[in-house]
């Protein structure tokens, strides 16, 4: 095993299941998504050392913090954990709260330089004398991440660090962390609800489930390609059916799949065994809307027919969701721009066609299309609705 970066094995069977393992590289960030209860924030304290899970190991840059026999205690883990609600000293000004975290061996004058340094490399130069109650919500989230940094920690957790700001000062804060990790080089173990999120920040994802990991791997392609039905649905994958192989052509690098009347070519996936029924799916942005006005080649590829069952302007975008061959229950979901669904006279009712790109349709093993608990309603189709 590499001595760098942050090495993490945690099993238990109670209180909190978890069968999690994971590694973080130094100046890697990795985001932990998963529903509610699923063990990511369980997980973040066991590497902090607030919890000691039955069993697992638990090693940063070759020192060993848990495993059968050693348990290093939190003070002594060199970690910097920044917490959802900030937990800042109300009664201690930024800087105060920034010095509370640095080693008391440091000299008074030293420390107050200190805590300058780190408040200015978070943009709060000057805000040193503010006491929380002064600061806006995104200032203290900076506030609670310079003393985070404050201990010099080999490890920087973040639990869901934006999700009580606004959605302005999120995407700031956002973007600040993705300039920091660039001067930082150590693990950073990031915990969010947010699948956009963890695809904009992270370099690697953790798809957890009650306390188990059940995939990992850079976040789009996690969510472009699920191993399974359950990922699927837990990354909000939104189009998700049963179908059934029909061949293969490997000459042409082509898989035949039915799906209800309808036989679909996708590129070759000789996984699946002709006869063979599975889970497949596509992501929205790989539904090509037919243009009326000026009809392409791609329209003759997977093209299938519908009526619009919703039709949601969101701005610059609407979003559709496409009766496949006008039967509601079985139900297509993408989206297109507000300009070029008008164009094409767009609204509930309307007959439309799409093509599904052959390159994005994506097989996965047969199972029952059940939601789990946490997953987002949106994302299932019941089986009783699904095509095939």
């Amino acid at each position: 095993m590499a001595s760098a970066g942050l090495h993490v094995a945690l099993r238990q069977a109670a209180p909190i299941p978890l069968d999690a393992r994971f590694e973080c590289g130094p100046g890697e960030l990795l985001a932990l998504v998963g529903p509610s209860g699923s063990g990511k924030t369980t997980i973040l304290r066991a590497i902090a050392g607030l919890v000691r899970p039955r069993s697992g190991e638990v090693r940063c840059n070759g020192a060993t913090w848990m495993d059968g026999r050693a348990f290093t205690p939190p003070q002594a883990r060199h970690v910097g954990l920044v917490f959802q609600h900030y937990a800042l000293f109300p009664h201690m000004t930024a800087s105060g709260n920034v010095e509370a975290a640095l080693p008391v061996a440091l000299a008074r004058s030293a420390r107050a330089e200190a805590a300058r340094e780190l408040l200015e490399f978070v943009h709060l130069g000057g805000l040193g004398d503010r006491r929380p109650r002064e600061l806006s919500g995104g200032q203290q989230q900076r506030v609670a991440l310079a003393r985070a940094l404050a201990r010099d920690p080999q490890v920087l957790l973040l639990d869901e660090p934006f999700s009580a700001v606004d959605q302005v000062t999120r995407r700031r804060l956002q973007h600040e962390l993705a300039q920091m990790r660039q001067r930082l080089r150590i693990p950073i173990v990031l915990v969010t609800h947010d699948l956009e999120e963890a695809a904009a920040l992270a370099d690697r994802m953790v798809v957890l489930h009650r306390g188990a990991t059940l995939q990992s791997g850079p976040p789009l392609e996690v969510l472009a390609r699920p191993r399974d039905a359950l990922v699927a649905r837990l990354v909000d994958f939104r189009n998700l059916y049963h179908g059934e192989v029909v061949a293969h052509d490997p000459a042409a690098g082509t898989t035949r799949l039915r799906w209800g009347r309808y036989e679909l070519e996708a590129s070759h996936q000789p996984a699946y065994a002709a006869g063979a029924r599975i889970c497949w799916g596509i992501q929205p942005a790989h539904c090509v809307l037919h243009r009326r006005d000026r009809p392409s080649r791609g329209e003759r590829e997977n093209p299938v027919s519908g009526v619009v069952g919703e039709y949601l302007p969101f701005g610059e975008n609407a979003a559709v969701t496409l009766w496949v061959d006008g039967r509601p229950g079985v139900e297509l979901r993408f989206s297109v721009p507000t300009h070029v669904a008008a164009r094409n006279g767009l609204a509930q009712g309307v007959e439309a066609r799409v093509s599904l790109l052959r390159e994005a349709l994506h097989f996965m093993p047969y199972a029952p299309l059940e939601r789990p608990q946490g997953a987002p309603e949106e994302a299932v189709v019941d089986p009783a609705r699904a095509a095939g």
